[in-house]
């Protein structure tokens, strides 16, 4: 494995490169208000959800056009400084950490549905546009955007990570959800890729291959989305169960039997007790799986019942309906908020959250392993999981102040991430590579095709100045 554990490897490699005076004197001249050197400004852009620190941008820019984003770009490929997109921060893994440097572009103020195409089931956003405002938005047409990361998100920054979440076993991931893109490249060109139409054959895929680039390649600055009817039935329902492995073999049999179940979420006996404190509630204090079924009346209620079933035959217990929108939110909220129910469980906390995913029938084989290590540790942690599609995450909470813990947390990960890959899994399966998981990529792709991913980045970025020091070092 490639991704090292000694504790001179655990914070990131600072590289600063220089940011001339002209510049800056240059971005004020073109963006007057909306370019921020405040200490306070940069600080905020320099942080995200990760437990990496780095020094802050040397300059925020608030675009409110894809002309700003394009002459902003512009300016910093003259000068050959480093550019890094800013959605609302909510990065996992240190992607919007400059550690060479640079200035942030910040595109929460690009927040409009730009149009609604109902008859055809897309929808056009500014990447500002965060997941519940758009679903907002469009809610009066009887459609809705089903990829739900946890965190209100932005949509350019789902795409930037090709996120996806909770509705991903039925509805798939940002991958199969962006139709087409308007992007900023390294020059400050404005390109667009895709179009509204549901398929194509015409010429390389370059959707895709900005769908995921973690904002390496150029600055999404439009997004078209596939977009779903809001389903006739819809119902939630939580299952106790004797144990994690009770719970990971209901799941397999309910996705091997083909059941189209929408969500269905693993939330062990930690983070149930967590959950249960920080959002006063009363659920039983054992493994669980949160589901819904999406359909006709008649198709949720043959779904609930099959894995009501298989449930039982597995040692599921206490099988709860929640059938009203109100039931629903509290439930879902509850998961939701699982990540800060974990941190205010040892206050002054940061936490380390991995996210492997396997084939569905190899997610036991990991997930039991990986419990066992890390309750032998004796670091606290949660878990939960997408596991309808063999996605799960740890989540170490950590003494910052305690070097020990944070390597025996990286240990953890590495063993996890080793034995995910040999499974045939994915060292990340919605968080991205950021900064955390460079190695592990290698490990993942081989050095063959990273060194083609440094090609593309090299053919379309020949400066490296956008979001450098990210997925793979040049």
């Amino acid at each position: 494995m490639n991704a090292p554990t000694a504790l001179s490897h655990l914070t990131p490699e600072i590289a600063l490169r220089e940011v001339p005076d002209a510049l800056i004197d240059a971005l004020k001249a073109r963006f007057g208000d909306q370019c921020s050197t405040a200490m306070a400004v940069r600080t905020q852009h320099g942080r995200d959800e990760s437990s990496f620190e780095a020094p802050p941008p040397a300059a925020v820019v608030f675009a409110e056009t894809t002309q700003d984003v394009a002459d902003a770009v512009k300016l910093a490929s003259t000068y050959n400084v480093p550019v890094i997109p800013f959605g609302v921060g909510s990065s996992l893994e240190g992607h919007l950490l400059a550690v060479q440097g640079g200035i942030s572009i910040d595109v929460s103020r690009m927040n409009r549905v730009l149009s609604v195409n109902a008859d055809d089931l897309t929808v056009t956003v500014q990447p500002g546009v965060t997941r519940k405002q758009l679903n907002e938005e469009i809610k009066s047409t009887g459609l809705f955007f089903p990829i739900d990361p946890g965190a209100d998100a932005s949509i350019g920054g789902m795409s930037a990570t090709r996120a996806s979440g909770t509705n991903a076993v039925r509805y798939g991931t940002m991958r199969e959800n962006v139709l087409s893109l308007e992007v900023v490249t390294a020059s400050g060109e404005i390109i667009r890729t895709g179009t509204r139409a549901k398929k194509s054959s015409a010429g390389y895929d370059l959707t895709r291959l900005f769908v995921g680039s973690e904002g390496t390649l150029g600055v999404i600055t439009e997004i078209t989305l596939r977009i779903y009817p809001l389903p006739e039935a819809v119902s939630a329902a939580i299952c106790s169960f004797p144990s994690i492995e009770a719970a990971v073999r209901t799941t397999i049999e309910t996705i091997q039997l083909g059941v189209p179940i929408a969500r269905v979420e693993l939330i062990d006996v930690n983070t149930v007790r967590m959950v249960n404190a920080y959002s006063k509630l009363s659920l039983r204090e054992e493994p669980m799986l949160l589901m819904e079924f999406h359909g006709s009346p008649t198709g949720v209620k043959e779904q609930a019942e099959t894995v009501q079933e298989i449930a039982s035959g597995h040692g599921g217990n206490a099988f709860e309906w929640a059938s009203t929108p109100e039931e629903r939110t509290r439930l879902w909220t509850a998961r939701h908020n699982s990540y800060f129910a974990a941190v205010q469980s040892r206050p002054g906390c940061r936490a380390i959250s991995t996210d492997t995913c396997v084939p569905i029938s190899r997610l036991a084989d990991c997930l039991l392993e990986s419990v066992a290590e890390a309750d032998a540790s004796g670091i606290p942690y949660f878990l939960v999981g997408h596991v309808g599609d063999g996605n799960f995450h740890f989540g170490y909470l950590l003494d910052p102040n305690d070097p020990k813990e944070r390597e025996t947390a990286e240990k953890l990960n590495h063993a996890l991430v080793a034995r995910a890959l040999s499974l045939e899994g994915t060292c990340t399966g919605e968080h991205g590579v950021g900064l955390h998981k460079m190695g592990f990529l290698v490990d993942e792709a081989g050095a063959g095709a990273v060194d083609v991913m440094r090609t593309i980045k090299r053919a379309l970025d020949p400066k490296n100045i956008m979001n450098p020091g990210k997925i793979f070092s040049l």
